[in-house]
C-alpha cells in the first residue's frame, strides 16, 4: 500500500469543514466558498475558498469546477482550471475559485456551499531539447483524429 502524501493545509475560518474526499474512491477533495458571494450576469468573481496549501514539491494542486456547478449555477472557470504551484502557500495565500456566471441571472454562491475540487497531481521532472525538424507525419485537423 502506498503511503499517504502529507500536505499542509491551513483553514482561513475553522468553522468551516476541511476539504476531504466524499468517498473512498474520489480522485479529489470539494473545495467550500468561505463567504457569500454575488455574481452578476457576465461578470467574473473571486470565490475565496477558505484554504492555504502547501503543495509539496513534485506536485502541482489543480483547482476544477464539481461537475455539477455549470448546471445548477451557470458558472463555469474562465480559464478551465486553476494551477497552484508549490510556491503559493504564505500567509494571504488563500486559494480563490474564479468563476463567470455564463447565465442571465444573478447567482449567489452561499457561504459554506461546495463549488470547486481540487486535484494533487504529481508532475515528472523535464527539460527541453530542442530539434530543428521531425520526423513525425502531419496529424491533420484540428481537435480531431479522423
Amino acid at each position: 500500500m502506498i503511503e499517504p502524501l502529507q500536505v499542509e493545509i491551513t483553514r482561513i475560518d475553522e468553522s468551516l469543514p476541511l476539504p476531504m474526499p466524499a468517498t473512498a474512491g474520489a480522485a479529489g477533495f470539494d473545495l467550500y466558498c468561505r463567504s457569500t458571494i454575488v455574481v452578476a450576469p457576465g461578470s467574473i468573481e473571486l470565490v475565496p475558498s477558505n484554504v492555504i496549501v502547501r503543495v509539496p514539491d513534485g506536485h502541482v494542486l489543480v483547482v476544477a469546477l464539481r461537475s455539477s456547478t455549470p448546471r445548477r449555477k451557470s458558472l463555469i472557470m474562465p480559464n478551465g482550471i486553476g494551477v497552484i504551484d508549490p510556491d503559493y502557500c504564505g500567509p494571504d495565500d488563500e486559494i480563490q475559485i474564479q468563476v463567470l456566471n455564463f447565465g442571465d441571472k444573478q447567482v449567489t454562491l452561499e457561504r459554506g456551499e461546495r463549488v470547486a475540487q481540487g486535484l494533487l497531481v504529481p508532475l515528472a521532472p523535464w527539460s527541453w531539447v530542442e530539434v530543428f525538424a521531425t520526423e513525425r507525419s502531419n496529424r491533420g485537423g484540428f481537435g480531431s483524429t479522423g
